[in-house]
């Protein structure tokens, strides 16, 4: 790495002025922002907070940008800063995106859907449960979330502007609002040990019990549509309607007075993936239940909320099998998390609200509700309190929250491995060569490409330059470890194959061209190859493109994402073809024009792919077999290879082989590999000749 700093510092002597850290807001620049009547006021802090104006000079709330705040890193490893006005009562006035380097949105979906998004905060307010998603079931379905919509495609970046927007907002609140301590939360302290029982639980208020009768709840929808609408609270009045049971498990303590040896080991692994979150235990022995019958498992249950200071806590399943210790109440368990680097301070009061919910009809029926309050909290000798809260890595979240398709995707990179390494000799053969290849490619297609997002791209050497010459942290490329996965896997291939692997198994955009081609031969569209010289020529255009856009880079880094839709990769797999029209037309272009040019784009233009061809060039051995009659006299090899990747001494030129196995398939067959037949004729002669 630092031979490539080095190349980069000749370049900034070259072209100095590379971009810097982000500054904030001047006034006047933050005033631009506020729309009339109100007006930006004074400076409260020095992490940019101002004061509100209304049209009579009187404060009317606060402005400020949620990066000096908040600073959660994007995908690309740059926080994404937001511009927020909030009124004296919590409730937002305007949210509007400021800046960002989300890769979805630069180079894919664009920057329209991403601001549209921020436009459903304005009459929001702080003390709701705002979650980013949609409602499961139906949406009268009386839970007390407010789902704010996400963006298809790029649901992480939009969850990272809400969780920033939010930890900004309440630390305001916090400070200016409310004057609550904005000190950083306590966390359990992990040599702390006393051993306790569910009966010691409760006789220290550890566990917090809320029981409810039904008629209890009769009372509470007295006077309502719904005061007659639960006959079984008639029939039973003393009988439980609520029998909730809250416990923190956040204390391995507590944990083990409460939880079964089988769920607190799975506890305790989960808390070594998410170490900034605090789990919640709770129980409801009554017949209301803790979810709705829509609940989906790790989502925001539907039924509950919380608060503290009047402020939310966000909520989230764990989505944990829950067995109890024998002496635990029966009921409905489940385990909830929240994270504590939001706000959330296990040792004050906080209040887990529980919605109680009455139909009344039977066709569309009128929901009504009142909740159902119990307050907790929990002995502060159970934790410590950090000078500093460390915010766990950020790769820890994003490899959880992928972890299916890790698992998924490393099984079919071992096993294209495989295919293309050991058993290669065996799927070269001519009945499984293209059923496997075209069955490969298309699983490649839908799942790395479509369904994984795993479409690797020159953006991201291009941000791996830029964060060379900047000097900054790399940390960006663990947001997605799917993709990392699949470069880990194209750097090994440049040992092993060179840019083979890659380009001709593991590139969906590729895959799609070479369907393309196949679909050209079966309607008989005649084909065009150019001559020897035109195709050795057009295989610099390549090289040319990667250097463009690295002088890009040094040269007007802010048109580097512009400059980067050279590859139609966003438009046919991030986004799928659901893009402006010229984005759709150009990359079917590329497409249509496969049907009679085999793969163009690939072999001509693709500026991934002269990174690639570039990164071959450490690849340890030639290992496509040679004969001496290769070249002179065969040349059917060079003839069949549709990638012009053999020259006519038979070489191999592996800068454009694609590792397509046609040519091994030539050199195993003793009825095409002309070397081979000459050899049989010779024994055949020798024996006559005996």
């Amino acid at each position: 790495m630092s031979v490539l700093r080095l190349c980069l510092a000749l370049f900034a002597a070259i072209f100095p002025g590379g971009p810097l850290a982000a500054e904030p807001l001047s006034r006047e620049e933050l005033a631009s922002y506020v729309f009339p009547p109100f007006s930006l006021g004074e400076k409260v802090n020095d992490q940019n907070v101002w004061t509100l104006l209304n049209s009579g000079g009187a404060e009317a709330g606060f402005v400020f940008e949620t990066e000096p705040m908040a600073p959660l890193p994007g995908f690309s490893g740059a926080p994404i800063n937001l511009f927020v006005m909030l009124d004296l009562e919590g409730r937002f006035l305007d949210v509007k995106l400021i800046s960002h380097n989300e890769p979805i949105f630069v180079s894919g979906l664009g920057e329209a859907p991403f601001r549209q998004f921020f436009e459903q905060y304005p009459g929001l307010s702080i003390s709701q449960s705002l979650v980013v998603g949609t409602p499961y079931g139906a949406a009268d379905s009386g839970s007390a979330l407010v789902y704010l919509d996400g963006v298809t495609k790029a649901t992480a970046s939009v969850r990272i502007a809400h969780e920033s927007l939010l930890a900004a907002t309440r630390e305001v609140a916090r400070a200016k609002m409310q004057g609550v301590a904005t000190g950083p939360p306590a966390h359990p302290d992990p040599d702390y040990a006393e051993d306790l029982t569910w009966a010691d639980l409760v006789d220290q208020g550890l566990a917090t019990r809320k029981l409810v009768t039904n008629a209890e709840i009769d009372t509470a929808f007295a006077g309502t549509l719904w005061a007659s609408d639960d006959p079984l609270a008639k029939a039973e009045p003393e009988a439980p309607y609520l029998d909730l049971w809250v416990v923190d498990l956040g204390p391995p303590s507590i944990a083990r007075a409460a939880l079964s040896e089988g769920t607190y080991a799975e506890l305790q692994r989960f808390m070594q993936i998410s170490d900034t979150d605090e789990p919640i235990l709770v129980i409801d022995a009554g017949r209301h239940g803790l979810v709705s019958e829509e609940f989906i498992r790790n989502t925001s249950p539907d039924w509950l909320s919380a608060e503290q200071d009047g402020l939310p806590i966000a909520l989230r399943d764990a989505d944990l099998f829950v067995t109890l210790t024998e002496d635990a109440p029966e009921g409905t368990a489940m385990i909830l998390r929240t994270d504590r680097r939001l706000g959330f301070d296990p040792t004050r009061d906080w209040t887990l609200n529980v919605q109680a919910i009455r139909k009344h009809g039977s066709f569309q029926p009128e929901i009504g509700s009142v909740v159902l309050s119990a307050q907790h909290s929990t002995d502060e000798r159970f934790y410590i309190r950090p000078g500093a809260v460390e915010q766990s890595a950020p790769w820890r979240d994003a490899l959880r929250n992928r972890q299916a398709d890790i698992i998924l995707g490393a099984g079919l990179l071992v096993a294209i491995l495989a295919l293309v390494g050991p058993l290669m000799h065996r799927i070269a053969g001519k009945v499984l060569l293209t059923p496997v290849r075209l069955t490969v490619l298309a699983i490649v297609t839908g799942f790395i490409g479509w369904w994984g997002q795993g479409q690797l791209s020159i953006v991201t050497v291009l941000g791996v330059i830029r964060t060379a010459w900047e000097g900054a942290s790399f940390a960006f490329l663990l947001y997605d470890p799917f993709s990392l996965m699949i470069w880990a896997v194209a750097i090994l291939g440049f040992v092993l194959w060179g840019r083979g692997l890659f380009c001709g198994w593991l590139c969906p955009f590729g895959a799609l061209q070479e369907f393309a081609s196949h679909l050209g031969r079966l309607l008989c569209i005649p084909q065009w190859e150019p001559s020897g010289r035109v195709d050795s020529t057009l295989k610099w255009v390549k090289y040319v493109v990667l250097a463009g856009l690295v002088a890009t880079v040094f040269i007007a880094p802010q048109h580097v994402d512009t400059a980067a839709e050279i590859e139609p990769f966003k438009t046919a797999i991030t986004v799928f073809f659901v893009r402006e029209w010229y984005y759709v037309l150009y990359a079917a272009f590329w497409l249509v024009l496969s049907m009679v040019l085999f793969k163009g784009f690939c072999r001509y233009v693709c500026p991934l792919g002269a990174v690639m061809a570039i990164g071959g060039l450490i690849r340890g051995r030639d290992w496509i077999e040679r004969r001496e009659g290769c070249g002179s006299p065969c040349q059917l090899c060079r003839v069949r290879c549709r990638y012009g990747a053999i020259e006519k001494t038979g070489k191999i030129d592996y800068s454009e082989c694609f590792q397509c196995l046609d040519c091994v398939q030539i050199y195993d067959d003793p009825q095409q590999c002309v070397p081979l037949i000459l050899d049989g004729r010779r024994e055949t002669r020798g024996i006559a000749a005996r």
